[in-house]
């Protein structure tokens, strides 16, 4: 896997403009890009054209990610339509055209903090739906020593594993990530185990299960005396 740069309609116009101080991985950080005539030079020192530029300035509201000489918009077609879409922190993710994450007068990145700052993070913290994981990122950030976190949707993860601000959900050993059904895997977590639960389902009418009192009664069984849930 070669170096990921990532693209977006403001990024591409501001190269465009004569920018060269920009941020290729979706305000993370800055780099530099030079042009030489009508050929754009990477950090890597792989060159892009103009045309590659002057159409990704055209697609507002779409992130593309270059790698290996090649562009690809982050969006899955099937079974639904699934979208990264940058904002100007971190970027949420779009099924069939509604956010998953909070994205007016709070990016994605603040709007989880916010949330995990809600209670005494430390041990063992469930992270029921991990979506773009940044609520289990936060939670390690913030003192747990271990994460759980959940995950049914195969295109969510797939568009995680190729979102930078995603990248410690995969790279940190102490959160563990589990491909499949919260509703199921709470009955193989072993009673008064977890020190904290962090629950942020989808809407009740996309994971109505998730907010029965079922669920709930699991829930209660895996925390600890004197645990958290949020």
């Amino acid at each position: 896997m070669g170096t990921r740069y990532y693209f977006t309609s403001e990024v591409a116009r501001k190269i465009l403009d004569g920018e060269e101080l920009v941020s290729l991985d979706l305000n993370i950080s800055k780099t530099i890009v030079k042009r030489v005539g009508d050929k754009y030079y990477l950090p890597n020192g792989d060159v892009i054209e103009r045309e590659d530029l002057e159409y990704i300035s055209r697609k507002r509201g779409h992130v593309f990610m270059y790698e290996d000489g090649m562009f690809y918009d982050l969006i899955v077609r099937e079974p639904a339509y699934y979208k990264l879409v940058p904002t100007e922190k971190a970027p949420t993710v779009e099924i069939n055209g509604i956010r998953m994450h909070r994205t007016k007068d709070l990016d994605p990145w603040e709007d989880a903090r916010r949330k995990v700052s809600q209670i005494r993070v430390q041990g063992v913290v469930l992270d029921t739906c991990m979506g773009l994981g940044y609520t289990a990122i936060w939670a390690r950030k913030l003192g747990a020593n271990t994460v759980i976190s959940v995950e049914k949707d195969e295109n969510i993860i797939f568009l995680a594993a190729r979102n930078p601000w995603s990248s410690e959900l995969f790279n940190d050993s102490n959160i563990n990530v589990i491909r499949g059904d919260v509703f199921y895997v709470v009955q193989c977590i072993k009673d008064e185990s977890v020190d904290a639960i962090i629950h942020d389902p989808p809407r009740i009418s996309l994971a109505g299960e998730l907010y029965s009192a079922e669920f709930y009664r699991e829930l209660y069984r895996i925390l600890r005396p004197g645990g958290y849930l949020y």
